[in-house]
């Protein structure tokens, strides 16, 4: 996982945590109701494939994140993360996340991926396999310039009140939401 940080100075730190789960709660205000939204970013390695289903079960909406300049990553979304969150919550509903989109203006990121045989993922791209893999939403983000973070976080707990199993009384007295 890595975890970024803003200073004062508007500067991000990178670092590389070695973690099976690091889970964080933020509360937000939705439809003048408190909502505490508790997001959760796994290790994709082999070694925690079995432990990383043990969080799914109380998962309101998932975020199924891949790097614009990655089409590997975009590979794994289509071939293992969504079949496994389908596999162990087939009606949770999941938002499909472009990040990194800041680069698709990088002039040096762009060269690098031309030199390795490779391109950026387009944001048509993106909604085209959101639509086929039936994500509820598809939205990009840069945490380096920060566009879209908002929104993410807006479209999915939208998402988590729009769902037809969050729309019970007693799934929305629990009044939270849970973003893995």
């Amino acid at each position: 996982m890595h975890a970024y940080s803003h200073s004062s100075s508007e500067v991000i730190d990178t670092c590389f945590v070695t973690t099976v789960m690091q889970e964080k709660h933020y509360p937000f205000k939705v439809f003048d109701t408190g909502v505490l939204v508790g997001g959760g970013d796994f290790e994709w390695t082999q070694a925690h494939d079995r432990l990383r289903p043990l969080a799914y079960p109380r998962t309101d909406v998932f975020l199924v994140c891949f790097k614009v300049t990655s089409p590997i990553s975009l590979d794994r979304v289509r071939d293992e993360w969504v079949p496994e969150i389908r596999h162990h919550c087939r009606d949770v509903p999941f938002l499909l996340v472009a990040t990194q989109i800041d680069l698709r203006d990088d002039s040096e990121a762009v060269e690098k991926l031309i030199s390795q045989n490779q391109r950026l993922i387009s944001a048509e791209e993106g909604k085209r396999l959101a639509h086929e893999l039936g994500a509820a939403k598809y939205v990009e983000c840069s945490a380096l310039t920060q566009e879209g973070l908002n929104n993410i976080f807006e479209e999915a707990i939208n998402t988590t009140f729009e769902s037809p199993i969050n729309h019970s009384s007693q799934s929305r007295r629990r009044i939270k939401c849970v973003i893995v």
